[in-house]
């Protein structure tokens, strides 16, 4: 039994650290696990200049339990010689964080949730979300519906057997029986496979059999349909809670959650096509990252060797590639099935940039005086010990050096090169106070001092070596003998590989240690070891990984490295947008009332940081360090001003203790404001521990002049990227490389920019540098989005989006599977004598007996429950290719409830096939796609 306990506290900043360590957890009723295997004597092994040991130092801990019992991972013996990915969704199959718990605490597979018991593996899908923890915290808790296995099972543990880039198979054994079973990211099916036993599915409640067909069963439970599947042959057969099924000499069947009871037969045909495995493939190029994700399958039975998968929000608006009208629930707001084993993901390239460019809003003479007082500062380390606080003050110090060169500070520069160079090598030399030691079974390096579990827990590896290697990017700009693998690169790749191994093969570090590609983000726990999953708070500082990547790739001519670095920061980036900031606002349930969360849970989310409830850092922990990596939150400038807007609601006025990480913040959006609130207090401030006046009176201060980031625009090449204002646009880019290069911008500049340095130019264009939602509403015209959003603005590219089809059944009044918009924290009062109007295109090709259908819901005070719905007579459209237009005028069939003043409401428009046996479509992001509502 675990327990986790949500504590909140405020730690002094000196001792906090904001990491997935143990102070939110409270496990009871543990027990030891016996030592660790530990080499025979210690040894140092040479890395180019530097050396790591293969011991610990004396006095320190490896991986633990909770109770401090040396822990070793728990794999099968199949497994046994493999890196195991901690800081993964599924990690407490191999880490047993709990003595008295050896199978795994819940994961969050998306949309299945999984915990394994010793009689098998509980599946659920959660749909309703509970407001936990005074509010602060929205859960989509995992709840067993059914619990799948063999009659008769009862294994002492779960092992780890096999996994790939987003599944996993865990493994059981009870000296009769042996059970597996494949889950994964995405996947409506668990694919099982045993011998010893019939399949057996225990179900919580009693099931009730929507169908029959022997070896397929449909059934429902607690409201959720699944399907089972036993070999053909087979029959299900169901007593009371208990299902079975022999399994005729065969070792598998599957089962698969629904999205409704009629997709059986489409769920059917995949039954026993296995997937055997997973992959993700990117390249960076023309100024795009293109991803493809990949299952492999074997078909049980037939020829079928094609699946379903369900896209997460962040990649279903990246692609192109058709998807089926299924959806299901999720942490992460609504997924959209594919019936592919493959689908493509395309994004803009968020740029990298050493440093912002040189502007004539900087005063050279003030901010010489700002980097002397770093350069001269009696301890530019601030007494940092361990790896966490030494990587925060090279980071400090790696966002001067290119400023300080900008503005012809070349002795200040070198002094603090020097200075980073020189704690790095005594980090890079084992034997010293500091030092990196590999351990062996784990298969990961640590830094010793650790700090906030990164020894015990393995928690944060990829926070804490982002800004070594950040650092190492900015000296490789400078010095590229000292980044050579005969000097100190060597040491820098361990540190790459250890958080952000590209190798699948490589024998001594797991492929993507933190990162998990199909979430679209890190992981910071190492064990998982928590009732709601895994977890991340800073993911910003694993940004900063990724833009030091970017950076130190195309300082060492690594185009591979570099490439992984923008497909890693790109695609984090959108799900930062998305599941952190709600940027769309339509991923955080409409009963959590919050605008950004400072945790991401595989559960949900939450308003909290690990060490203080205080609002200044649960905005500034997702922000912080600010570099040249963190111009891709400009894409959403709307979300920074309600981002800003809670903290400060919350916080009772302006920002104090963080003020100058969220003036930076703020400046992504609107630079003058930024600027407006560091004048006001002229320097007099304590900068956050990881930052400078220098660095950021350069960042407010530059983009006062040249503008906020204009993300509609992006060059190809990596290090660029664009800012406007007032109608100019400012390009700018550095070129790593030791020839001249010209850059192109997708909006047709190109730029010439010298061997080994930064080239600016200035351009027409960018009126308009935010293509987004301006916010909060107030207007009463709103245009449809594809991405299920109602948005004011009219910037959005036209596209068209599916309408499910009515399945031949008549929908006429209630919307079935319907495509979805909406609008919310709308303010507005009634407007006497207006009505709901709309205007869609819409068509159904060749298809013969559609209808789409309207209907417009309004939630008055945002707090979910729709307080008046108009829905409108259906459309019918006829059988030839081409766009037919669909307005009000078709009348209104009913209306309930009465309009009233908006108050932060929600609007929400729902159109449907009422219908027809086809999919039509409706177009987005044209003036013929619009909804006008009865408010001024």
């Amino acid at each position: 039994m675990i327990e986790v306990l949500l504590v909140r506290t405020s730690l002094s900043r000196l001792a906090s650290r904001p990491a997935a360590a143990t102070l939110l957890a409270i496990a009871v009723a543990a027990v030891g696990l016996g030592p660790a295997a530990s080499p025979a004597a210690a040894a140092t092994i040479p890395a180019g200049a530097g050396s790591y040991s293969d011991s610990r130092p004396a006095g320190t801990s490896g991986p633990t339990t909770n109770t401090g019992a040396p822990v070793t991972p728990k794999l099968t013996t199949a497994a046994r010689d493999k890196p195991v990915p901690t800081n993964d969704w599924w990690s407490s199959l191999a880490y047993q964080r709990y003595g008295d718990n050896p199978y795994s605490t819940p994961m969050y597979g998306h949309p299945l949730t999984y915990q394994a018991k010793a009689s098998g593996l509980e599946v659920g899908y959660p749909t309703t979300p509970a407001i936990v923890g005074d509010g602060r915290q929205y859960e989509y808790a995992h709840k067993a519906d059914l619990t799948v296995g063999l009659s008769g099972l009862n294994s002492p543990d779960t092992k780890a057997d096999a996994w790939s880039d987003w599944t996993v198979t865990p493994y059981w054994a009870d000296g009769s029986r042996t059970f597996r079973a494949t889950i994964g990211h995405g996947m409506p099916f668990v694919y099982a496979k045993g011998s010893g036993g019939d399949a057996r599915i225990t179900t919580a409640s009693a099931p009730t059999v929507f169908s029959d067909q022997g070896n397929v069963l449909g059934i429902t439970v607690a409201g959720h349909h699944y399907a089972l599947f036993a070999p053909t042959g087979s029959d299900w057969n169901v007593s009371g809670t208990a299902i079975t099924a022999g399994l005729g000499g065969k070792d598998y069947f599957s089962l698969a959650v629904l999205p409704s009871t009629d997709a059986l037969a489409t769920y059917k045909k995949y039954a026993f096509s296995f997937v055997t495995g997973s992959q993700v493939a990117w390249q960076s190029t023309g100024g795009n990252v293109r991803a493809t994700y990949s299952l492999t399958t074997e078909a049980k039975e037939g020829t079928e060797r094609g699946t379903l998968q369900a896209l997460y929000r962040h990649q279903w608006l990246h692609t192109t590639d058709a998807l089926t009208p299924y959806t299901y629930v999720s942490p992460r707001g609504t997924m959209k099935v594919r019936e592919s084993a493959t689908f493509t993901t395309s994004q803009k390239n968020n740029g990298v940039v050493p440093a912002l460019p040189a502007s004539s809003g900087v005063d050279k003479a003030r901010l010489t005086g700002y980097l002397n007082e770093v350069a001269n500062a009696s301890d530019p380390f601030s007494g940092a010990a361990d790896t966490y606080w030494t990587g925060k003050a090279l980071g400090r110090l790696a966002q001067l050096v290119p400023v300080a060169d900008q503005i012809g500070q070349t002795a200040t520069r070198d002094k603090l090169l020097g200075l980073m160079k020189g704690r790095l090598q005594e980090w890079f030399t084992a034997g010293g106070a500091s030092e990196f030691s590999y351990d062996k079974d784990w298969k990961t390096l640590t830094g010793y001092p650790a700090s906030y579990g990164s020894d015990t827990e393995l928690n944060d590896h990829h926070f804490h070596y982002s800004y070594y290697v950040y650092a190492a990017a900015i000296i490789a700009q400078y010095d590229q003998a000292w980044v050579a693998d005969s000097a100190w690169g060597t040491m820098i790749k361990h540190l790459i590989r250890d958080t952000a191994n590209a190798s699948r093969t490589d024998s001594a570090y797991p492929f993507l240690r933190g990162f998990d590609v199909y979430a679209g983000h890190s992981w910071a726990s190492g064990h998982q070891g928590f009732a709601a999953g895994n977890n991340q708070e800073s993911s910003s500082e694993s940004i900063n990984l990724s833009a030091g990547l970017v950076l130190f790739g195309s300082a060492t001519g690594d185009n591979n490295l570099r490439d992984l670095g923008s497909y890693l920061l790109t695609t984090e980036s959108e799900a930062i947008t998305q599941y952190w900031f709600d940027a769309s606002q339509q991923v955080f349930p409409a009963s959590f009332g919050h605008d950004t969360v400072g945790m991401v849970w595989g559960s949900g989310g939450a308003y909290s940081t690990w060490w203080t409830a205080n609002p200044e850092e649960i905005h500034g922990i997702n922000v912080l360090p600010v570099t040249g990596g963190s111009l891709h939150l400009a894409r959403e400038k709307a979300a920074i001003k309600r981002n800003i807007a809670e903290m400060e609601r919350e916080n009772g006025g302006p920002a104090q203790e963080w003020r100058d990480l969220l003036w930076e913040f703020e400046s992504l959006s609107d630079p003058a404001a930024a600027k407006a609130k560091w004048d006001g207090v002229n320097g007099n401030y304590t900068p956050e521990q990881g930052e400078s006046k220098a660095h950021t009176y350069h960042w407010i201060n530059t983009l006062n002049t040249v503008g906020a980031p204009d993300m509609t625009v992006s060059g190809d090449l990596p290090t660029s990227a664009v800012f406007s204002k007032d109608g100019t646009r400012t390009y700018t880019a550095h070129n790593h490389g030791s020839t001249a290069r010209t850059v192109t911008f997708s909006d047709g500049k190109t730029l010439s920019v010298p061997a080994r340095s930064t080239a600016t130019s200035t351009g027409p264009g960018g009126s308009n540098p935010d293509p987004e939602e301006p916010g909060p509403s107030t207007g009463n015209t709103f245009r449809l989005k594809s991405g299920g959003v109602l948005t004011t603005a009219t910037t959005d590219p036209a596209g068209a989006d599916t309408v499910a089809s009515a399945d031949g059944v008549n929908r006429d009044g209630t919307p079935y599977r319907p495509t979805v918009y909406e609008v919310k924290k709308v303010n507005g009062k009634v407007a006497s004598g207006a009505a709901t109007a709309f205007r869609l295109r819409v068509d159904a090709g060749t298809k013969v007996g559609l209808a789409p259908q309207v209907r417009v819901s309004y939630d008055l005070t945002g707090d979910g429950t729709f307080d008046r719905a108009e829905t409108f007579r259906y459309f019918a459209t006829d059988p030839v290719n081409g766009w037919e237009e669909y307005t009000q005028a078709s009348g209104a069939q009913a209306v309930t409830g009465s309009l009233g003043e908006l108050r932060n409401g929600t609007v929400r428009l729902e159109v449907w096939n009422a219908l027809g046996s086809g999919t039509s479509q409706v177009q987005t992001g044209t003036d013929a796609a619009v909804l006008k509502i009865p408010y001024v």
